[in-house]
This record gives C-alpha cells, structure tokens and sequence, in this order.
C-alpha cells in the first residue's frame, strides 16, 4: 500500500484502522486523518464500503452501545462487532448512508429535515386566526397527532374505498365459482365460501341474481358472525365440522391493506380499491380549524405543497412586510400588535435558514408535503445532511455514502461547499464517493482494489489526491487524471423512427413535445427535479404501452428498469431473483443422497419448513429490535447464516452444500458451474454487466439501488428477444466507478445494436457524450423546470450552450 506522509503527524489526530476483515478486506491497515475531507474510492465492490461503514462506523456504534445502559450492551452480542483487531483515535460517528428501507407513509420531506416542526410554529405563534378564534398549539397543525389530524382520513388526505364492481368484477359467476375475486385464495377463501353457505346463502347462483340487500351484506358488513360448518372435502379425507368467522369482503381488503406485512398481499388488496382526496379535508389532512388559520395570506396546507424556493420567498416577503408593520405599530404604541409582527419576522427568519441549505443540495424543487417513500435514496441523503449542516455537531466523524448519487454537475458544486462547512465546523468527513468531481475536491483518498471482490479488498493508496498518479493498479487513477479513452469513439447512428409525446403536463412539465428516436441511445438530462424521470418513465412510458396496441408501431415491448429493491428482507437475495436459484435446487435433488432420501426441490428451499433452519426460518437472519433505534438484523445464532439445518447441509454438489454454494460470489459461480447451460447463461448475464463481484445469496437489504437495478437488466439481457424493444433506464450508472460504467455502457450500446432502443435518464456527462440523442430538460428544478432547452445529438446540445447541462457536455466530449 502506499501511504502518503500524514500532514496531521500527530497519532491523536488520526484514525488508525488495524487488521480489517470485514467482507473481502484483506487485513486493511491504514492510518487516515481527522478534521479533513476524505474520500474512499476505488471499483463497485472493491471493499470500500466495507471499510468505510462495515468497519469504521460499525465500531463507532459498538462504542456508542458500549457507553449506554447495560439493556443496549447486550445487544452487542446479537448484533456482533466489526471484524477488525483494533482502532484507534475514532470520535464518534454520525452515518448518513443511502438506507435500503421504505420511510412510512406519513413521512415527508418536512417531517425529515424537521422543517415542518419550524412551519407549524411560525402558524401557531404568528398565524392570523379568525375572528373569536383560539389560540392553537403547534401539535394541532400536524396531520400525524390527534389534535390536528382530519378526523374523516386520520390525517393521511386521501379515502380508500371499495366498491361492489370492483370486488365482483364478473356478476356472471356463482360464489362457488369464485365471483368475489377479492377474497383470499386457497383454504382461506374456501373457508369464506363455506362459512356463507353455512348461514344460509346460495354460493351456486350467479350473483347479479342475488337479492341486492343480500349482495350488500355479504361484501359490506362489518358483523363477523361464527357458524358451525361441515365442509364437503375429498372421500378420502377426513371431514370434521368447526366454528368458522365470517369476514365480508371489503373488512378483508382494509385489514389486509392496513395490516399485512407482505408486499404481495397488500399490493393484491390495492387492486380492490380506489383512492381519492378526502371529500372533509380536500386532501389538506388537518382538522377545519387549524386549516383556517393564515400566515401572509396562505393557510399552511397551501404553504407545505410549495416547492421550497418559492416558500422561501413567501417567507422573505412576510419577513419583509413584518418588519415594516411592527415598526410602524410600534410607532402608534400597539405593543400587542409590535409584538406579533416580531415573533413572524424572527420564525421565518428561522425557517429561511434552515430551507437554505436544502436549496444549496440542489433539492429546491420538492416541497414539504412530498411523500417520503417517494424520495430517491440519494435525495433523502442529502435531506439529512442539510439537517446536519444546523445540527451544531463538534468532533465527530460523518459517514456518508455516495452523497452525489442523482445530483446533475451543476448541483455538485453546491455539494462540495456543504462537505466543506462541515469540516471547517470542526468535524471529520468520510465520503465513499465514485465522482471524480468530489474525489479531486478531497483532502485525502483512501483507494481500494484493485478489483471487486476476492480480487479487490486492499488499500491501495492512501494520501493526497495528486500522488495517486504513481499508483499503476489504481482504476481510480486512470480517470482522476484525464479518461483513458474519448468519451465518444463512433459516429451518431441514423434513428430507424421515433416516438412523439405532445401536451405533457405531468407534474411540472409544461405543455412539453418531444421526440424519441427509436434503434438509437437517448440520454435525457437536466439538474435534479426538471422533470426527467416524469417526461420518461410515465409520459414516455405510456405512450409506448398505449400505441403498442397498434399493429403498424414498430416498439413491440417495453421493459422499464428501475432502482426499486428486488426484495425487502433478506430472504430475497440475488440467487432467488434471476431464477438461478430453481436451476440450484434441481442439481442438489438430484444428488444421490438427496435421491436415497426421497427429497424433493422444496427441501432445498428455505422459504418452506423442510430442510430449512426454523430458528430463522430460512432467512439466515434474526431481527434485532433495539427499541431507541432502528432494528436491524444479525446472523442466525443457530444455522450461522447458512440458511438450513445440519441435515440438508449433509448433500453435497460436486463437493459443496447448498449454503456453500449461496456463498460463492457469481465469478466463482460461473466456474463452478460452467457444464449447467441454464446457470452459465444467468451468470455469465451478471458477470457481463459488472456484478461478478456479488454472492449467489446476498440478501436484497444488502444490494444498493444501482446494484438492484443492474440484477434486473441482467436478468433481461438473459431472457432477450427479436421483437424490438424499448429500454429505459433511470440513472442507470448510480453507485458506478467509472470503470464500472464502460462495462454497463457496453452493455445498452450492445442492445441498440441488436436492433432495439435505450433510453436513459442520467447525470454522467460520459455517458451522454457517447448517446446518440440527447433531451436536455430545465433550465432549473420544480417549478422553475418542466420545459425542454435542448435537443439533439450530443454535439449539437453542447454547442447550443442553452440549459446548464451544455457545458458540462462540452467539457466531455473534449475529453
């Protein structure tokens, strides 16, 4: 490794990490400064966030449960601790990492950054409230307590409701023949049926013959009556009576979508209902009086759907005619009134400050009703870092993965300004960062490699940007310091038609047209916000899926990529997605001890009781719930993660059991089994696309968003056919080292290609210089974007110099 000569000499100004382990790290020792800006860099699955977050930061929390109650100190046990032989000099750590999990329902921007504590307020300290009106409590203006949600909506400002067409879709058919589709499947549903026949009802005549009180009960009541039932089954089978409940169709649905914690079930139950604004409320989510309560002219339910920089300047002009109004009234002696107009000028002051920083982060454009789960993982990041920047923090060590994750060049800048005020507060910034912008920018590099997994784990470098130059197996080197190669090394290719949108006016798109060339790569740019995932993953996408109906329109398929996890828990993983999995469980049910021992496939599935561990019950993990803190998972206590009890991990597949072989990364994988045509072709899918790196059973709450976007293009590029087909992909190079974008480049330029279309909405300048058509959207984010400022070829937007992303392209394509 080479270290560079630490400028912070001193060992009490440095964090000195001994003997990492964790993942593939190889031993890591590496010394790297305090109160400085450091980047950790190197290829997608390198190990750099496993030294960044694996190590160091998981020791800051051991140290932190350490120094709390005993009650938390046991919790380490589950949890386990870092592998790693010591560390020294480490403050305490704060980790803004990009979390795989879904925030609720009823979180929202505002409720992220906190600003919506401020908001409410500034409504209850300095609102103008109707005459007669009392004075409320801050509490009374959130839709998340009691005392300020819509009674009729519980605060959520929409109404799910049913209907009997859309619980019976077919009156046609007879409840025997399963005309209430919304009722569950299998023995449950039988049971319903069986239960409704028991109290007397007709399950054998078509239900638009059945009386419509009758029809009404049977799907609406809210009564759950309990009947003795004699189910008629098999003659082989035993039949005994029991107490069945009935439950009516539309109590099913609601509990169902309320309370199921399966994905499945919950998104089943969502078919069976419409959802509109609440009819009390108007989707505003407060109670009647908090909703008339004004600041400046505006109730706050106008306020929070702002985007936030036009609610900052509603802010300055009140802050503006307060201070003119309480300096007036002081004049005439009205203290009262003097009094009122200070408290609005010193809380909006306060709201402004702490909008501030979001509108740096590039993030003007959202407002702050926007739903949480709605957010990308890189904005909800840098939400919580523009908290940090008014958290007043001192000392500690900032954690943070990939902070330029979907942010346009123009935004980045901003970024770098952010991290450095960190900083010069008097704190210690970790970045794991693939941005050249933000690598060049850092004080210290922490470069590891030089491969992805077992053939990366080592640091590299370790020192000041500039000397990374000398290091030849440093992939970062290569781009730091100039691309290895011209961004763009073909001619434009000719488009073989195209596909037009008019009139879009979705979200904040202005009455947009546009065309998309189709048998060519469309790159869709513009800063955050302007509305590019809009104009092509909902306009766009619609188009396409209304005129493939149309025999004469040359898209027959239309295969939308997103970020979205390919799982919730760990029992989804990578083996499981792609299908490999199934092809696994046949080659171990043919083995001959499987074979003596009568076993079937589900054996070998640790879905089902069986061959799998029930400790765990499959999953190879158990939650831990801290209480105080997000729960979170730990290996099984008694399979050690291997998913299965000792008995099936007895058979064995040319010499490994099937837990071994979830444990093989897909490169090793592709070896092993490189004579099983059905496997090779999965693997060799996802070593192509730059995921050899990942283990079979890695478990999806471990898969970025890039990396989860990446199993699904994989899994296409397997499965691919001649029909033309349109691609589209939404920052498809997020998480990516550049040299890990060539490779995913490679890949979509192979698909136009072969005859099809791709169609990307991206921020990496590299990628867009190589399109063959770009669709540049802005000029600015939110209400400030929606139009488009250019469209052409690469070359052709770069010189019209119009939008913000045109220089930024020029610089690229003079690469």
């Amino acid at each position: 490794m080479h270290q560079s000569a630490d400028p912070h000499a001193a060992r009490h100004s440095q964090v000195r990490v001994r003997g990492a382990r964790e993942h593939n790290l190889r031993g890591v020792d590496v010394d790297i400064p305090r109160d400085a800006l450091t980047v950790f860099t190197g290829v997608s699955g390198s190990g750099k966030s496993s030294l960044a977050f694996g190590t160091i930061y998981a020791e800051a929390q051991r140290r932190y449960f350490e120094s709390v109650a005993p009650y938390a100190r046991r919790l380490i046990h589950q949890i386990g601790a870092p592998k790693v032989d010591s560390i020294t000099g480490l403050p305490p750590a704060v980790s803004l990492e990009q979390r795989r999990s879904s925030p609720g329902s009823r979180s929202s921007v505002g409720t992220v950054t906190l600003l919506s504590n401020s908001l409410r307020m500034l409504y209850s300290r300095a609102g103008t409230y109707p005459p007669g009106a009392g004075r409320l409590d801050s509490d009374a203006f959130s839709p998340n307590t009691a005392a300020g949600a819509c009674p009729s909506c519980h605060g959520l400002g929409r109404i799910h409701r049913t209907s009997e067409e859309l619980l019976v879709p077919d009156p046609e058919l007879s409840i025997r023949q399963g005309a209430i589709a919304a009722w569950p499947g299998a023995w449950q549903g039988k049971n319903l049926r069986d239960v409704l026949e028991a109290l007397g009802h007709d399950v054998d005549r078509p239900w638009r013959e059945l009386p419509a009180k009758e029809r009404e009960w049977i799907l609406f009541t809210e009564e759950q009556p309990v009947v003795t039932v004699h189910p008629v089954r098999d003659a082989d089978r035993i039949q005994r009576p029991y107490q069945g409940t009935y439950m009516s169709a539309h109590r099913y649905v609601m509990r169902t979508f309320a309370d199921s914690k399966s994905a499945t079930l919950r998104a089943r139950a969502e078919g069976f209902l419409t959802d509109s604004p609440c009819p009390v409320c108007a989707g505003r989510r407060l109670r009647p009086e908090a909703l008339a309560v004004t600041f400046a002219g505006h109730g706050i339910a106008d306020l929070a759907g702002m985007a936030l920089t036009e609610l900052d300047r509603v802010l300055a002009d009140a802050v503006t005619g307060a201070t003119t109004t309480a300096a007036a009234d002081a004049d005439a002696d009205a203290a009262a009134t003097a009094a009122s107009g200070e408290a609005a000028r010193v809380l909006a002051e306060d709201l402004r400050s702490r909008i501030g920083p979001v509108v740096e982060l590039g993030l003007g454009y959202l407002s702050l009703d926007r739903a949480a789960p709605t957010l990308s993982a890189g904005e909800l990041q840098r939400l919580r870092l523009a908290t940090q920047l008014r958290s007043g923090l001192f000392g500690v060590v900032y954690v943070l993965d990939e902070p330029s994750a979907g942010l346009h060049p123009a935004d980045t800048e901003a970024l770098l300004g952010v991290l450095d005020r960190l900083k010069e507060a008097g704190n210690t910034v970790f970045v794991v960062e693939h941005d050249m912008a933000v690598v060049r920018h850092a004080d210290w590099l922490v470069d590891v490699g030089p491969l992805a997994g077992e053939h990366g784990g080592r640091v590299l470098y370790s020192g000041p940007p500039e000397a990374l130059a000398g290091v030849e197996e440093s992939a970062t080197g290569t781009y730091l310091f100039g691309a290895p190669e011209p961004a763009r090394s073909r001619p434009v290719r000719a488009a073989t038609g195209s596909v037009r949108v008019s009139g879009a006016g979705l979200h904040n798109l202005r009455d947009v047209e546009a065309e998309f060339p189709l048998g060519v790569f469309t790159a869709v740019t513009g800063v955050s916000g302007s509305g590019k995932s809009t104009l092509v993953g909902q306009v766009l996408a619609r188009e396409v899926t209304e005129r493939m109906a149309e025999p004469d329109f040359p898209v027959r398929r239309l295969v939308e990529v997103d970020q979205k996890p390919i799982g919730r828990t760990p029992r989804s993983n990578l083996a499981t997605y792609t299908g490999l999995f199934d092809v696994v469980r046949r080659l171990f049910t043919a083995a001959p001890q499987a074979r003596a021992r009568g076993w079937k496939a589900g054996r070998f599935s640790f879905n089902v009781p069986g061959g799998r561990c029930e400790t765990c019950q499959g999953e190879g993990f158990v939650s831990v719930e801290l209480l105080f803190l997000p729960s979170t998972y730990s290996p099984c206590p008694q399979c050690r993660g291997a998913r299965y009890n000792a008995e099936t991990l007895e058979v064995r597949y040319a010499g490994l059991n099937i837990a071994e072989v979830l444990a093989l990364t897909v490169e090793s994988a592709a070896g092993f089994f490189a004579q099983v045509p059905a496997a090779a072709r999965s693997l060799r899918a996802l070593q192509e696309i730059g995921l050899g790196y990942l283990r079979l059973g890695q478990p999806a709450t471990e898969l970025s968003g890039g990396e989860a976007q990446r199993i699904k293009l994989a899994t296409e590029l397997q499965r691919m056919r001649r029909d033309h087909t349109l691609y589209v992909l939404d920052e498809p190079t997020t998480g990516l080292h550049p040299a890990d974008v060539r490779v995913l480049v490679r890949q979509l330029q192979g698909l136009v290609e072969a005859g099809h279309s791709v169609v990307v909405v991206e921020h990496d300048m590299a990628v867009v210089a190589d399109a063959d058509w770009v669709v540049d959207l802005g000029p600015g984010g939110g209400t400030e974007g929606g139009r488009i400022v250019a469209a052409g070829t690469p070359a052709e937007v770069a010189a019209a110099g119009t939008g913000r992303t045109a220089v930024y392209l020029a610089r690229a394509l003079a690469v």
